[in-house]
């Protein structure tokens, strides 16, 4: 697990080293900005393992965001009306070939390289709602926790005991699925509720085989709520598939596996700790969700961790995140720890 803080280290101090890339629209004409968005990102990892795995090489990967926020009501009318094009393309090695992980250990790391179209979606302002319907990133909105976007580990952006179910796992990085979510503010914003209906099949164009259309895997069925209590946020959420799964230990007589219903709940507690817009202020993060224990690799995991920032005075994006991970690995039989 050395690998992760020679990474994450790396990446802090790139990210301090850095100043922020103009947009696009710092050097585009008003008018051309009014109805699109254009933004671009590069981010690159370098990754070790210093203890264990198969070797101790270097590996070199790299990340590239290409987003159009498009304001469909200034562009043609649509009152109401948004859409969003995102684009990924993804490269380098793979640390985990070394690590050997269940969960890999870095999250810009893909099986293969190669330039996808992740999201692509439209979106219609219900007044205090909206519904989105398209290819749709599921951990943008659910199972997603802002204090604990710095950490790169792959559990901290979605529990693995979600994220290891499915044909081809769900609709989260790299490969979105077409999806339909509907979501709604409640009282004066303080809270909300969403839910959504996704294939259960994520594979999109720059996969093999394009977007998947047929639903043969059935739909994967999810549903959060969450509600601010003074300087905290709790959520909640539940989700299942619509189609059987295979049990992994289980086999019939024959020695087929068993077909069982996939299922899981989650939490999840952010908290402002101290400190304002002025000046540096620590956040801090609670998780937790569980499965069916039958068709994933993971039972249950849980995290925790701080987020504090500015570091650095004079680099208002400069932060420092440290956490910690349990889980259950069914598969193997015993509980980890990060």
């Amino acid at each position: 697990m050395k690998g992760f803080w020679f990474s994450s280290l790396f990446s802090l101090a790139l990210a301090m080293a850095i100043s922020p890339a103009a947009s696009a629209e710092d050097s585009a004409p008003a008018s051309q900005t009014d109805a699109v968005r254009i933004d671009t990102s590069y981010t690159s990892d370098v990754a070790a393992t210093l203890s264990g795995g198969t070797d101790k090489k270097a590996r070199y990967l790299g990340n590239v965001d290409l987003t159009a926020d498009i304001d469909l009501d200034r562009l043609l009318g649509w009152r109401g009306g948004r859409a969003f094009i995102y684009g990924l393309g993804n490269f380098g090695k793979r640390p985990n070939d070394s690590a050997g992980t269940l969960e890999g250990v870095n999250n810009i790391e893909v099986g293969k390289s190669a330039a996808r179209l992740f999201e692509a979606w439209v979106e219609q302002d219900l007044g205090s709602a909206s519904l989105r319907a398209g290819l749709y990133d599921l951990n943008s909105e659910f199972y997603a926790s802002d204090s604990a976007g710095l950490l790169i580990a792959p559990p901290f952006g979605i529990g693995s005991e979600l994220a290891a179910t499915g044909a081809n796992g769900p609709s989260i990085f790299p490969s979105s699925a077409l999806a339909v979510r509907l979501r709604a503010d409640i009282d004066g914003g303080n809270g909300y509720v969403q839910a959504a209906a996704f294939n259960a099949r994520a594979q999109t164009w720059g996969d093999h085989g394009g977007i998947d259309t047929s639903f043969d895997d059935g739909v994967l069925l999810i549903g959060e709520a969450g509600h601010e209590i003074g300087p905290a946020r709790l959520s909640l959420g539940a989700w299942t598939y619509t189609k059987r799964q295979e049990d992994g230990f289980a086999t019939d007589a024959a020695g087929d596996p068993l077909m069982r219903r996939a299922w899981g709940i989650y939490g999840m507690m952010e908290a402002h700790v101290f400190g304002s817009e002025d000046s540096p202020s620590l956040d801090a993060f609670l998780r937790g969700g569980a499965s069916d224990g039958r068709t994933s690799d993971f039972s249950w995991a849980a995290h925790t961790g701080l987020l504090y920032g500015p570091v650095w005075p004079g680099r208002d994006d400069s932060a420092l995140s440290l956490a910690r991970l349990i889980h259950r690995a069914w598969s193997e039989g015993l509980a980890g720890v990060v």
